[in-house]
């Protein structure tokens, strides 16, 4: 069983997603972390994750994700986001 099939299975809101590809890929500081934002064709919802170290530029990549439903409030509206909790460049 791979990792993707362990984690959907040990939680039920997780989804996994393969071979996505990447039309946007923003990176800004946040204390001592990235936060990586991700859009993804044929989605209008961004990805979003964190990482300690700058990363490449994903935009056009092909990639497998594994991500959550979440809600982000930003300047006091409620904005829906994906939580991504696993990214692989394939």
């Amino acid at each position: 069983m791979s990792d993707p099939d362990k984690l959907t299975k040990q939680h039920d809101k997780l989804v996994h997603s393969d071979n996505v590809k990447v039309t946007s890929h923003v990176q800004r500081e946040e204390g001592e972390w990235f936060v990586n934002t991700v859009m993804i064709e044929g989605v209008d919802v961004p990805f979003r994750y964190k990482r300690k170290k700058k990363y490449k530029d994903l935009t056009g990549a092909r990639v497998n994700l594994t991500y959550y439903p979440d809600n982000l409030s930003v300047g006091g509206m409620e904005m829906e986001i994906m939580t991504v909790v696993r990214i692989r460049v394939t």
